[in-house]
This record gives C-alpha cells, sequence and structure tokens, in this order.
C-alpha cells in the first residue's frame, strides 16, 4: 500500500528549507510542485510551497528575513521590524519578543546561516521536520507544515506499528499523539521551535510555557475578555462578511464578540434532533437580544448523523482523524458559510477544555489549599457519581507519569474503565479494540514500551497535564476541519487557541476557573457587556448521543462496507470478520460505539490516500 501523493494533491502547505547547498535536491523536488517559493539573503530557496497570495507576510533587514502566515494582523512593516531586532541582537531568539503578535500562525526565520520555524502553543499550527540526506548530497534538515507532503518530499514510507496505535480507543496517549505516520519523520511539540542548523542537524526549544495559576477571576476575567475580543478583532479587520457559529456558551462569546466590530456577521445554530437541545432556543435568545442580525437555523431534519458518508470520504488529511464519523455533521455549517460567501468562519472550539477546565486540578490544589479541594471533590463525585473511595485512590496516587504510561502499554488488552470512574489521573487509560490483531496490539505495547526514555507529562501536574493535552488533541480537529475547507475557500477559526487567550485562562487561580458549583465561571464573567444577559450565565451543553446511536443504525451499511476489502486487515492490523460483527450491532453511544471511531478514521484515511484528486498545478510566483 502507497500511502503516499501528488504534491499537487494538497491545496496549501509550505517547505522550510536551510540556508545550504545541500538542501538543493530537496528544493528541486518541491519547485516542482509548488506555486511560490521565497528565498534567504543567500537566493537559496527558503520556503517553497502553495499559498494564497496574501497569505505569508515578509519582512526583511540586511541578511535577516522574517515570514509569517496564519491569523494575525502584522503587516510587512512589523515582520521588518522583528528582522532589524533579529539582527541588532544578532540571533533568532530575539524573535520570541519582537514578534509577540495577537493571533495564530506559524513564524519562520532565516538570518546568520541558521532557519528557525515555529507553529502555535496548541497543535493547531504544526511543524512536522526530519534529517535526511539526499543521494549524493549531505545531511539537511528539512520541515513541514503537513506530514504527508514532507513524507513525499524526502521518499520516506508508512509506519505500520504507528497506525496500530492509532487504534486506541480514547486516543493515543501523550506524547505519542499526532505524531506523524511515516518513518523518521518527527512533530514538533507545542510551545516549541525549530532550528535548522548548516551542518544538516535539527534543534528543538521551548520558547512558551504556561503561566502560574495565581490571578483572581475577576482580575482574569478582564484579561480573558481584552484577549478573545482582540483575537476575534484580529481575524474580522478588514471583512465585509463573515460567519459563525452560535450554539453552546463558547460560540456565544465568540460570536458576541464578532458582532462588536465593522463585519457583517452572520449566524449559523444547528438544531439537535434531541428534544433536550436547548441551543437553537438560547440562539434565539441571542439574537433577539442584539437585534437586526442575520441568523440561520438547520432543522434538525437537514444535519447530518454520525457515520454519514463515511465510505465515500476523500478529504486529504495528513494524520487520521477522529473527527471523520462526524465529518459531514461538522461540515455542514462551514459548506453553508460558504456558499454565503463568507470567506472566514469563527467557532468556539477550544472553549470546553480551557474554560471548563480538568478536575484533575485538584491533584495540585489538595497539598495548597486542602479543604477547598476536598469540597470540590465531593461535589464532584455527587455530581458525576464518583465513589469516594475511587476518588480518594485517584487522589493519592502520586505515580509519575510514565509509570501511567507503563500500566497503559500493560492493560491494552483488559475492560474499558467504569463510565464512572474519577477523571483525576493523567488520562483515562486507552484499550485497543476487541477487533484489534495480536500483531496490533504487540505493535501498540511496543512503541509505549520503548519511547523516550524519560517521558515528561505536557503540564506541571495532572491537571495542567489533562488540559493541554485536551486542547492539542481539539486544536487537531480544527486543524483537520481548515483542511476539510480549504476546497471551499473559507477559513475556519478557533480564537480559543490563540496563545494570549489561553495565557489569560490559564493563569486564573484553578479554584475559581474549575469547579463543580459554577459552569464556566471565568467567561461567564468575562463576557460581561458583551453577552446579553439573558444568555450569559447560561448553564446547559447540549450533546449529540442521539445522534451516534440514530446514526449507527442509519448508516449501518457505510459502516459495513469500510469492512469489505479492509486496508487495516491488509495490513494485518485488524481482524475483518470481527470488526463486522460489532458493525452489525445495535452498540450503545456511551459504552460501545465510540470504539469504532479511531479504526474507522484510520480506514477512511488509508482509502482517501488512494483516491485523492490530482488538482492542476497553478502559475509559479517567486516573492
Amino acid at each position: 500500500m502507497d500511502p503516499s501523493l501528488s504534491l499537487q494533491a494538497v491545496p496549501a502547505w509550505f517547505v522550510v528549507l536551510p540556508d545550504t547547498d545541500a538542501a538543493a535536491p530537496l528544493a528541486a523536488k518541491a519547485l516542482a510542485h509548488a506555486s511560490r517559493h521565497l528565498r534567504h539573503a543567500s537566493g537559496r530557496p527558503w520556503i517553497v510551497g502553495r499559498w494564497a497570495l496574501r497569505a505569508m507576510v515578509v519582512g526583511e533587514h540586511e541578511g535577516t528575513r522574517v515570514a509569517v502566515t496564519g491569523e494575525h494582523a502584522a503587516t510587512a512593516r512589523d515582520a521588518e521590524r522583528a528582522a532589524a531586532a533579529v539582527t541588532r541582537a544578532r540571533s533568532l531568539e530575539a524573535l520570541d519578543h519582537a514578534a509577540d503578535w495577537a493571533g495564530s500562525f506559524h513564524l519562520i526565520a532565516s538570518g546568520a546561516g541558521r532557519v528557525r520555524v515555529r507553529g502555535s502553543v496548541v497543535e493547531l499550527r504544526r511543524v512536522f521536520h526530519t534529517e535526511t540526506a539526499p543521494p549524493g548530497s549531505e545531511r539537511v534538515g528539512v520541515a513541514c507544515d503537513r506530514a504527508d507532503v514532507l513524507a513525499e518530499l524526502v521518499g520516506v514510507g508508512l509506519d505500520e506499528r504507528r497506525i496500530a496505535l492509532e487504534l486506541l480507543t480514547l486516543g493515543v496517549p501523550y506524547p505519542w499523539a499526532g505524531a506523524p505516520l511515516w518513518r523518521g519523520l518527527h512533530a514538533l511539540p507545542g510551545g516549541h521551535h525549530l532550528t535548522l542548523l548548516p551542518d544538516g542537524r535539527t534543534r528543538t526549544t521551548r520558547w512558551w510555557s504556561p503561566p502560574d495559576p495565581v490571578v483572581p477571576l475577576a482580575e482574569g476575567a478582564g484579561r480573558l475578555r481584552d484577549a478573545l475580543v482582540e483575537a476575534v478583532e484580529v481575524r474580522t479587520r478588514g471583512r465585509d462578511l463573515v460567519t459563525s457559529d452560535l450554539g453552546g456558551l463558547d460560540s456565544t462569546a465568540v460570536y458576541c464578540a464578532a458582532v462588536r466590530g465593522d463585519a457583517e456577521v452572520v449566524a449559523y445554530t444547528a438544531a439537535l434532533h434531541d428534544e433536550a437541545g436547548d441551543d437553537v432556543h438560547w440562539a434565539g435568545r441571542t439574537v433577539q437580544a442584539l437585534g437586526g442580525v442575520e441568523h440561520h437555523v438547520v432543522p434538525a431534519g437537514d444535519v447530518a448523523m454520525t457515520f454519514d458518508g463515511i465510505d465515500t470520504l476523500d478529504d486529504v488529511l495528513d494524520t487520521p482523524s477522529i473527527l471523520t464519523v462526524d465529518r459531514n455533521r461538522r461540515m455542514g455549517i462551514v459548506e453553508l458559510a460558504a456558499a454565503r460567501g463568507s470567506g472566514l468562519h469563527l467557532t468556539g472550539l477550544g472553549g470546553d477544555e480551557l474554560l471548563a477546565g480538568a478536575p484533575a486540578r485538584l491533584h495540585a490544589l489538595v497539598l495548597t489549599h486542602p479543604l477547598v479541594a476536598l469540597r470540590s471533590a465531593r461535589g464532584y463525585a455527587a455530581k458525576y457519581q464518583w465513589t469516594r473511595r475511587a476518588v480518594l485512590r485517584q487522589l493519592l496516587d502520586r505515580r509519575p507519569y510514565r509509570a501511567w504510561t507503563e500500566r497503559t502499554a500493560r492493560d491494552l488488552t483488559e475492560p474499558p474503565v467504569a463510565a464512572d470512574e474519577p477523571l483525576l489521573d493523567w488520562a483515562v487509560p486507552p484499550r485497543m479494540p476487541p477487533w484489534a490483531t495480536a500483531d496490533a496490539v504487540a505493535a501498540a505495547r511496543e512503541l509505549l514500551r520503548t519511547g523516550p526514555s524519560a517521558v515528561e507529562p505536557r503540564g506541571r501536574g495532572h491537571g495542567e497535564h489533562r488540559e493541554l493535552v485536551a486542547m492539542d488533541g481539539i486544536s487537531q480537529w480544527t486543524r483537520h476541519i481548515g483542511q476539510m475547507a480549504a476546497p471551499l475557500g473559507i477559513t475556519v477559526s478557533a480564537p480559543y487557541y490563540d496563545a494570549r487567550v489561553i495565557e489569560a485562562a490559564l493563569a486564573v487561580r484553578p479554584q475559581e476557573r474549575i469547579t463543580p458549583w459554577r459552569y464556566k465561571p471565568l467567561i461567564v464573567e468575562a463576557m460581561r457587556g458583551i453577552v446579553p444577559e439573558a444568555v450569559r450565565t447560561r448553564g446547559t451543553k447540549a450533546n449529540a448521543t442521539l445522534e451516534e446511536e440514530a446514526g449507527l443504525r442509519e448508516h449501518r451499511p457505510a459502516l459495513l462496507a469500510l469492512c469489505e476489502e479492509s486496508r487495516l486487515a491488509r495490513l494485518g492490523l485488524v481482524d475483518e470478520r470481527v470488526l463486522r460483527e460489532w458493525c452489525r450491532r445495535a452498540l450503545s453511544a456511551e459504552t460501545e460505539s465510540y470504539l469504532l471511531h479511531p479504526t474507522v478514521a484510520c480506514e477512511v484515511w488509508l482509502r482517501s490516500r488512494e483516491t485523492a484528486p490530482r488538482p492542476v498545478g497553478g502559475k509559479h510566483e517567486e516573492r
């Protein structure tokens, strides 16, 4: 099976090359498929790829060049100032302060023979990299914003063991989550930058860390309000029309921030089949309070069910996406927005993990504020029906993260943890699904056991770790939605993933930001005067459990079609007979059908790479 595809099958990508002659073979291959490129001061190719004319802002000063691409308000003059700061400091490290702009973007710099590449603090703006030695050439480091493009450029094959790990229910654990599926490729962790050195080596360095959570709620609410309003304004500035989700509390906050600007903002709300879903009710109250705004409600009958179309999807994604099972449901509004003429669609993705937070923060809180922690623990136990014994067991478990990953590897084939298990551990332990072959289990177990010898958690302690891992995971959903939406000519934007917004929220004291007694108190306080009072204190959140169970019944033929000539079965990773039997059964959305999601994501991904369309190459331009 060949997982590669022509670089021209991807509508937007860029490759970053070092300032050395050794990169010439890679540059020549990339240029053959590119529509644009930028050069180092030396004249060698620097950034090569396919992007819209105004998508990349570039500035230079003497021998230093700085490029910015993404959602930001930086101008060429700003990029020139950043380049000048690097020149004066004689170090690319000066970028950390000189390019501290609002928004979400890739930042790329070239100077003094070195190249630096930076993505976002979570995994929305990703950077993949490798060191390779083209035939007849020296070793060279190279980076790219898409793993599949980089894999084809350097000519590496699929790592079938990594696909085995992708079958895990509840997601792949950190730091293996989101890793590229090709041999020899690596993903830059969120909050790090990559340096391409002249001798062909690459170096990874942290540039961002979460703030200490010491800010009182009232002060933090003001900071979050300013950061979120700025994040939305950066995106809507200069546009005549934008569209926005208007559903839960998080998207409502983004929408209400957007309508304060000059652009016309058109809202969309999807109705749920479940009568308990109340998004339409609250959206109606928001629109009524604001007055004079365009609002479209998509009837429940027009909203795709889970598993809709999974046997015909052909999105060109560079990793399997758990979003695949809900692709048509999620993309329905985006397609309507694009048809309305919008080039930007705002979402509230990111709000849940940032604003609701993780109860696992109690691990740290019990040491600093024991009475507050114990009261909150009792509140969570009552709210989620956790037993006190299980809560105490997890709170008293002080084993390091590496021990958790070792237990996870050992228990891959054990039954799933109980639904009422507290959420205070490093994560809910994932399991291999019943249809995984012995070879798949062995491969996943080996990877988890032979990973980095010093596996460290994503954050300081259980709570910060869980929040950052959740942001990494859901920000990848947003990235995948962006890749799905790219052919429509629309950008799907999630302001909650901006560094300034994340910092403002994570700086708030956890005992005030995360509590069983109030629903997302930080955003409720932050949105005073922005979100109408009639909806600001809403305490409900809709879910799509009914869409899952009904979708399984309605789209069972599509699921069974994926079992025929399964690509995963060809790789020896799933037992096709067992998988087919599961797809024929009536499954509970809460405890069973979710097991199918990662497998469906992998199967659809492998198939889509066989059928991906090959767009015609555009006219090549140099900037």
